[in-house]
Parts: structure tokens; C-alpha cells; sequence
């Protein structure tokens, strides 16, 4: 069930969606994301401009269990990016991140957490993460406090031949698995008992994991603020990546190539699965 829906996702949300160039497929999946959340709620609109164009993030605000409503809780917010980049239908970058927090959303709305959630599609990080940076800045403003930020970043590209993962330090090399067939949790030290808890749960789930924590922003490797979760480092909330490491594993990023069929489904099922329990499991 879950792996169909999955699907059912993706065949709507791959194809190119570049805001300028593809402005047809952007409006589409925009409007496929705005009809999925309004099913399960009131789906708040955060609109921001870049020069004279008018964009949109996507919100959808979730209630945590009954028993939780009274202790005021931080939310956990949870976010994709749904833009792409010209000439390519994004199935892994970044269709699948998209997919997964439409299914969270579906997921959590009948059986709530002990958090309140916040779901969040993102426009623009393909033009500098600006979608991310202003909604940042609107939490900043309101201080708004955050339990915890996840970024969904590709999430369904799954390699297990020998050394078909890559890494952006050579030391790295010697820590972690050279077979692309793991899911990464990439979290500002703010993030450490989180990243350690998601790691095991999703390994307990059936799919492998592993969790990088970085300090100073991660501006030592800057490879891996390569999405929106990097602002919210910038600004000093907990938050991680979770991400099939992109460039670093997939040869199709960016390119005509990034097709629902170079996915690994059951992959991209497991990776949610895991973060749906990971999630209803933080402290």
C-alpha cells in the first residue's frame, strides 16, 4: 500500500518543474502538493518574492495527540523542496522528498505524534535555498521555536555495488560504507541524540543508516548544506538532511536521466517507514 502510494506520488511530481522554464509542470505540482495537504487540513500559503516573481512555500500544520495538546510543545517541522532544475523530471531530486512528506502528512493526520507537525514544501532551493532562507527569517522574526527541522533530499537512489559511494572528505572514507545503499543523517551538533535514535530506528526498520554530525554550520564541507535545512543551521535551530547523498551516489542528478525507473521503491518505502517511526520515537 505504502509503496504504491509512494509511487502514485512520484508519477505526478516527476517531471520538469523548473520555476522560469518549465512554469506549466512548477504550477502543477504545486497545485497537486496544495490539493494533497488540504485534504488533511488548512493549508497555510508563505509567499516571498525573488526580483519581480511571486513565490510559494506550502504549509500544512498538524495537531500532536490529544493527550500532548496542553504541554505547548515545539513542532517538528518537515520539509521538501519541490522545484527542479531545467531538463530534467527531478524523480530522485526531488520528487521522492516530496512523496515522503505527502505520505507523513497522510500518516500522521489519522494517528498523531506526541509533537505538533509541520509539514513544508519549499519552493526555489534549486536558486540558492530562498524559499527556506525567508521562510528562516519569518520564524526569526516571530521567534518562533522549533523542536527539531528535518530537510527530505532525495531519497530513493540506492546503489550496493562496491565503491559506488562517494564522499566529500577523503577521511570520511574510512568510517562509513563504500556500497550506496544506505539512507544519511546529516545534523548540526544541536541534533546529536536525535541523529543517533533516527540511525537505529530506521536500521531497525530494514534499511541501512548512517548519521554525520558537523559542527560550525557544516562550512568545513560545504557540500553538505546543499539544502534547506541549512538556513535553520545558519539561524541556530536543530536540524538534518536525510538524504540518499545526491551527487555523491547518484549519476542521474541533474540530468534528463533522473527517471522514476533508476529508483529503488522499496528503498524509497523503507526510508519513509523509518522516519515515521523515527519521528513518533524522538524525546
Amino acid at each position: 500500500m505504502l509503496k504504491k502510494q509512494l509511487e502514485a506520488h512520484l508519477i505526478q511530481i516527476a517531471r520538469e518543474r523548473d520555476p522560469y522554464l518549465a512554469t506549466a509542470g512548477h504550477f502543477f505540482v504545486q497545485e497537486y502538493i496544495r490539493a494533497s495537504f488540504s485534504q488533511w487540513g488548512s493549508v497555510e500559503i508563505h509567499t516571498f518574492e525573488v526580483g519581480s516573481k511571486s513565490c510559494e512555500n506550502l504549509i500544512l500544520n498538524l495537531p500532536p495527540d490529544a493527550k500532548y495538546e496542553k504541554s505547548n510543545l515545539s513542532p517538528i517541522l518537515i520539509a521538501a523542496h519541490y522545484d527542479g532544475v531545467p531538463g530534467t523530471p527531478g524523480a530522485d531530486d526531488n520528487a521522492t522528498g516530496v512523496a515522503v512528506l505527502l505520505e507523513l502528512a497522510r500518516i500522521f493526520v489519522t494517528q498523531p505524534t506526541k509533537y505538533p507537525l509541520r509539514l513544508v514544501a519549499f519552493d526555489m532551493e534549486e536558486y540558492g535555498l530562498l524559499g527556506s532562507r525567508d521562510y528562516v527569517a519569518k520564524l526569526q522574526r516571530e521567534k518562533q521555536k522549533l523542536r527539531l527541522m528535518m530537510s527530505l533530499e532525495m531519497l530513493g537512489y540506492c546503489d550496493s555495488n562496491p565503491d559506488s559511494q562517494v564522499y566529500p572528505a577523503p577521511l570520511l572514507k574510512r568510517f562509513y560504507p563504500s556500497t550506496g545503499d544506505f539512507i544519511a543523517l546529516i545534523g548540526n551538533l544541536r541534533t546529536l541524540p536525535d541523529l543517533f535514535r533516527l540511525r537505529n530506528i530506521i536500521r531497525k526498520s530494514g534499511i541501512e543508516s548512517e548519521f554525520l554530525p558537523v559542527p560550525n554550520q557544516g562550512k568545513m564541507v560545504p557540500s553538505v548544506r546543499r539544502s534547506d535545512h541549512s538556513p535553520f543551521w545558519d539561524a541556530g535551530y536543530p536540524a538534518m538532511m536525510v538524504t540518499d547523498t545526491s551527487f555523491m551516489r547518484n549519476p542521474h542528478y541533474h540530468k534528463p536521466s533522473d527517471k522514476i525507473g533508476t529508483l529503488d521503491l522499496d528503498f524509497l518505502t523503507g526510508v519513509c517507514r523509518g522516519l515515521e517511526e523515527g519521528i513518533r520515537k524522538l524525546m
